[in-house]
């Protein structure tokens, strides 16, 4: 036998070894590929599932937490707007107090339970036959926008007392009058204080 002979049919036998070789492997990779991939998916489908809760978690508590500060700045705008039009003449003292009354009665379980609903609340008044509002600028049909100084000083107020960065002035109080005035209530309800041109009760 030559050597050439010999080497190509050498070469032949490893072609051939080599093939089958190739072919076992790919044949062993796609078996371990199959169960890999079924494994991959099954482990990124959860993944994705988790991906997708964990979203929707975020995304409902990002929209109630911007529902609650939504919520928060218009209740501040509406005690801001019941000092201001309530006791911007007063001094500082009885603009606190104003602010005070109003929100000793979200407090109270005899009001609502927002500051904006305590401050347009309107109940029915049988002497006057007509529903009357809790605080008497309300009842207005239409008010000038608040400006100016004052009405910065009454945010200032409203933004104290709503977050409890003010010491109290008329502790438990959730009724006042003009000292021009002296309604038949308030012979029932324990006087708390005077100031400026305001007398408070609880």
């Amino acid at each position: 036998m030559s050597l050439h002979h010999f080497t190509d049919r050498l070469a032949w036998r490893l072609s051939g070894a080599w093939a089958d070789a190739r072919r076992g492997l790919r044949l062993a990779w796609y078996r371990a590929d199959g169960e890999a991939m079924a494994f991959a998916l099954m482990i990124g489908a959860a993944l994705l599932a988790f991906g997708f809760g964990v979203h929707a978690v975020l995304a409902r508590h990002a929209r109630a937490l911007e529902l609650a500060r939504d919520t928060e700045r218009l209740n501040v705008e509406c005690l801001a707007r019941n000092v201001y039009f309530e006791a911007r003449g007063e001094p500082p003292e009885g603009q606190y107090a104003v602010a005070e009354v109003t929100m000793n009665r979200k407090a109270s379980r005899r009001y609502p339970a927002t500051v904006c609903a305590v401050v347009y609340e309107k109940r029915w008044d049988a002497i006057r036959n007509r529903y009357v509002g809790a605080f008497s600028w309300t009842e207005f049909y239409a008010v000038p926008e608040p400006s100016g100084e004052a009405w910065e000083f009454a945010r200032k107020v409203a933004e104290d007392v709503y977050y409890g960065r003010a010491p109290a002035r008329v502790d438990g109080a959730t009724y006042y009058h003009a000292t021009t005035i002296k309604p038949s209530w308030s012979r029932t309800q324990q006087r708390v204080a005077r100031i400026g041109r305001h007398v408070f009760y609880r």
